[in-house]
C-alpha cells in the first residue's frame, strides 16, 4: 500500500467530555497513533480540602452527571471507614438498590442511544425513530423506569441527596417500593426484547481481540457491584485499602488525564471486567442471556463491554427485584444513622457503570478532611484504550480511510468512557 492516511477526529462523538483521535499511515507502515484526552483539569481533591464529613458526598457526586450516584456512595464508604461506622443491613440493601438504579441509567442510554446507530448503520439514534420506532420506545420506557428508581431511592435522578454518612436521610414508604417491585416484575418482558433485539445486532461488533489484564470487584457469594475485594483475571486479591498498589498512575504528553497499569502496560475495567472476573455470580436469567448470545469468560474483544453491559442490565433488573422484595419483608422506617466524629484514614470503593471506582479520604479530630483521593474508571482505561486501538489500527491499516474511522471511534465507545470525569 502506497500514500498517506491521516485521521484526525475532534472530538469522538457519542462519549461524555472531549477526546482526540491522531493517527498517520504511511506506505503501509503505522507512524502515530493517539488517543488524546484535551479538556482541562478539574482539580476536586483539592476542593474537598478543609470540607466536612457531610459534605464530601454532595462535592464528588459532580465529579459526574452520569455516575452520580456511584460517586456519593463510593464516598460515603471512604468516609465510613474513616469513622469507624458501620451500616445496617437495610441501609445495605436499599445503596444496593440504587447504585443498580444507576446502572440500569448508564447501561441503557448508552446501549440504546450511543451504541446501537453504529451497529444499524446509522449516523445517531433520531434516524432509528423513523427505521425502529418501537425499539426506540422500548429504550425509552426502560430508561425512564431506571430515573424513577433511582429518583426514588436517591431523592433525584441525578446527585442524590437521601443517602448520607450512615444510612439515609429520607426513606422510601412500603407504598412506594411495593409500586418499584411491579414496575420491575412488569418490565421485564422489554428488558427480554431489548436482549432480542441487541442479540440479532451482535454479528456487527468487529472481531478483534487483544489479551489484556482485567480488574474489578469480586465477592464470594455476589456479582460485585457495592461490596468485595479488588481482583484481576491474572490472579490475586487485594482489600480495597490496598488500591494505590494495583493503580499505578502515571502521566503521559498526550493527555490530561492520568493512565494507569498494574503488572502489564495496561488493564481494563468495566462491565466486560466485572463479567471476567464475576461470571458465575451472574443471577440466572442473566448468565441464560450471556449464554445465549455467546459470551464467556475470559473475552478479550473490547467491543464486547456492550453485549456484558446487556448482560447487567439483565442482571440489575432480577438483583433489584430480589432486594425490593427483602426490604419490604423487614422494614425499618424510623431507622436514623448515628455518626461520631473522629480523626481517621479511609477507603471505599464500587464499581460503577464505567468500572472500578476509588475515593480515600484523611480526616482530623475535627471531621474536616486534610486529603483526598479519587481514581476514576475511565483513568484506568485510558492505557487501555491506546493499546487496544494500536492493535487495532495496525490490523486494518490497508482497509479504506472511512472504514478505519469508524472502527476507532466504534472502539472508543466501546468502552462508555467518561472523558471530564478522567480529568477530575
Amino acid at each position: 500500500m502506497n500514500g498517506k492516511k491521516v485521521i484526525q477526529i475532534h472530538h469522538v462523538t457519542r462519549i461524555e467530555g472531549h477526546g482526540n483521535i491522531d493517527i498517520q499511515i504511511k506506505d503501509g507502515k503505522v507512524d502515530k497513533c493517539q488517543w488524546q484526552i484535551v479538556e482541562a483539569p478539574r482539580f476536586f481533591e483539592a476542593a474537598l480540602r478543609g470540607r466536612k464529613w457531610n459534605e464530601a458526598a454532595h462535592i464528588t457526586s459532580r465529579i459526574c452527571a452520569i455516575c452520580s450516584i456511584g460517586h456519593t456512595l463510593c464516598s460515603l464508604k471512604a468516609t465510613e471507614a474513616a469513622l469507624g461506622i458501620t451500616i445496617s443491613e437495610q441501609t445495605l440493601k436499599l445503596r444496593k438498590l440504587l447504585i443498580n438504579g444507576e446502572t440500569l441509567q448508564s447501561h441503557i442510554l448508552h446501549l440504546g442511544y450511543l451504541v446501537v446507530p453504529d451497529l444499524v448503520g446509522a449516523p445517531s439514534v433520531i434516524p432509528l425513530a423513523s427505521t425502529h420506532p418501537a425499539e426506540v420506545l422500548l429504550v425509552v420506557r426502560l430508561h425512564r423506569l431506571a430515573n424513577e428508581m433511582s429518583d426514588l431511592i436517591g431523592g433525584r435522578t441525578i446527585h442524590p441527596q437521601r443517602p448520607v454518612v450512615g444510612g439515609f436521610a429520607k426513606w422510601p414508604t412500603v407504598a412506594e417500593l411495593e409500586n418499584l417491585y411491579q414496575k420491575l416484575e412488569s418490565a421485564q418482558s422489554d428488558v427480554m426484547t431489548l436482549a432480542g433485539f441487541v442479540k440479532g445486532l451482535a454479528p456487527n461488533f468487529p472481531k478483534f481481540s487483544r489479551e489484556t489484564e482485567y480488574i474489578g470487584l469480586t465477592h464470594p457469594t455476589e456479582y460485585a457491584f457495592y461490596e468485595g475485594e479488588i481482583a484481576s483475571t491474572d490472579g490475586g486479591k487485594w482489600p480495597v485499602d490496598n488500591y494505590k498498589s494495583i493503580v499505578n498512575e502515571y502521566l503521559v504528553p498526550h493527555s490530561t488525564a492520568k493512565f494507569a497499569r498494574h503488572k502489564r502496560d495496561a488493564y481494563m475495567v468495566g462491565a466486560l471486567a466485572r463479567f471476567n472476573l464475576n461470571y458465575n455470580k451472574l443471577l440466572p436469567g442473566a448468565k441464560k442471556l450471556a449464554d445465549d448470545v455467546g459470551l464467556k469468560p475470559i473475552n478479550f474483544n473490547p467491543f464486547m463491554n456492550n453485549v456484558a453491559q446487556l448482560v447487567e442490565v439483565a442482571h440489575a433488573f432480577e438483583d433489584s427485584m430480589q432486594l425490593t422484595k427483602k426490604l419490604l419483608e423487614k422494614w425499618d422506617p424510623e431507622e436514623k444513622p448515628i455518626v461520631s466524629v473522629k480523626a481517621g484514614l479511609g477507603s471505599g470503593s464500587v464499581e460503577v457503570p464505567r468500572g472500578i471506582l476509588f475515593h480515600e479520604y484523611e480526616y482530623n479530630k475535627d471531621g474536616e478532611i486534610v486529603w483526598a483521593n479519587c481514581v476514576i474508571p475511565t483513568n484506568q482505561n485510558h492505557a487501555n484504550i491506546q493499546k487496544d486501538m494500536e492493535a487495532l489500527v495496525e490490523e486494518i491499516k490497508e482497509r479504506p480511510q472511512e472504514e478505519i474511522e469508524l472502527m476507532v471511534e466504534m472502539l472508543v465507545r466501546a468502552y462508555d468512557p467518561c472523558v471530564s470525569c478522567s480529568t477530575h
